[in-house]
């Protein structure tokens, strides 16, 4: 049964309105004024309040703002119910949140109108509501799928990569899982603490593989070769960042996308940069060179290092970490290469 709430602080209103509602199969609940009425709704929520305006110590208006200002009443309709019946006062009572005003003395076909009108307005909002939440439940759970949808093509791309370029069985798990590491004690670090967020550690873990994606469109005879590239074929070769990003770009489209196409377009962009900013394909340098792509950057160096190839064996991790080392300040920004150092051995 629906609850009505009446505040009114002449006695004769009240009952007269209560029968009126009692009449019309709702449950009315009667205050002598606002401090009563404030007091009934914090055991119950009304779904509508006949409210009269000229009351003593609080007026139909103040009692109207609070309600309006708290969020778990704001939306119960008020009809105010007066003897002023001015269009300024009853302007003054939508100006307030009244969602109907009602002039006394009452009638009681116009007051079960009023009332009837607003109960099914406010059902109707009610539904909306929920209906928009229900829709904004299944949007979010559609676009959840559509973006792990997207990431299975991702990887499936990464499996082609890594079979065509002959990479390790487990290059992809570990690139993941030493930047995970890297990227963790860096949140240990003064300098990065405040930038590298458990979101940013998460994120950085999905998207490290996608560096090399873009050799999905690059010639086998060029990926497998065993001796040194050529020019013109390492020219080929670095052609896989802009394809990647392309890859990438193509992913993102126009939609409002999470963290994870953003970092992936930025380290397929950029993680052949080089700290001296002699590195490919813009020529960036320092801290102009995104974050993840400076992490991904030295740990996939690391990673080829300790890997063996088809024309020499793995070096050890003492051994990647010293090539690493001559390369910091160079190729890699020399703070990060440090915390590198300190936890090379929890590296994978």
């Amino acid at each position: 049964m629906l609850r009505i709430l009446i505040i009114d602080d002449v006695e004769t209103n009240r009952f007269v309105l209560r029968n009126i509602i009692t009449d019309m199969g709702y449950q009315p609940v009667l205050a002598e004024n606002g401090k009563q009425g404030l007091k009934i709704m914090e055991r119950i929520v009304p779904d509508l309040i006949l409210l009269d305006v000229a009351m003593p110590e609080m007026d139909g208006f103040e009692f109207a703002d609070i309600i309006k200002k708290d969020v778990k009443t704001r939306n119960i309709p008020v009809i105010f119910i007066s003897a002023f019946d001015a269009p300024q006062d009853i302007v003054k009572g939508f100006e307030a949140g009244g969602a109907d005003y009602v002039t006394k003395p009452f009638i009681q076909e116009v007051v079960k109108s009023r009332v009837t009108v607003q109960l099914k307005l406010a059902e109707m909002n009610k539904t909306l509501a929920d209906t928009n939440r229900r829709l904004q439940v299944s949007i979010t759970e559609q676009l959840r799928q559509l973006e792990a949808e997207k990431k299975k093509v991702l990887y499936a791309l990464l499996t082609v990569v890594r079979k065509n370029a002959v990479f390790d069985e487990s290059h992809i798990e570990r690139l993941q899982e030493n930047c995970k590491i890297l990227a963790q004690a860096m949140q240990l670090s003064p300098k990065y603490e405040s930038i590298v967020s458990d979101t940013f550690v998460e994120t950085i873990e999905l998207a490290a593989p996608l560096c090399d994606l873009g050799m999905v469109g690059v010639p086998l005879d060029i990926l497998q070769k065993n001796g040194k590239l050529t020019e013109e074929e390492m020219a080929i070769m670095q052609k896989h960042t802009a394809i990647g990003t392309q890859i990438m770009e193509d992913i993102k489209g126009d939609g409002d996308y999470n963290d994870f196409v953003d970092m992936s377009c930025d380290i397929t962009k950029y993680h052949h940069e080089r700290w001296d900013g002699s590195g490919y394909p813009y020529g960036k340098s320092g801290n102009d060179i995104p974050l993840p792509a400076q992490v991904v950057s030295l740990i996939s160096y690391y990673n080829a290092l300790t890997e063996k190839r088809s024309y020499r064996d793995a070096y050890s991790k003492e051994e990647a970490i010293q090539m690493i080392e001559a390369e910091s300040g160079k190729a890699f920004n020399p703070e990060i290469f440090a915390i590198c150092k300190k936890i090379a051995r929890q590296l994978k």
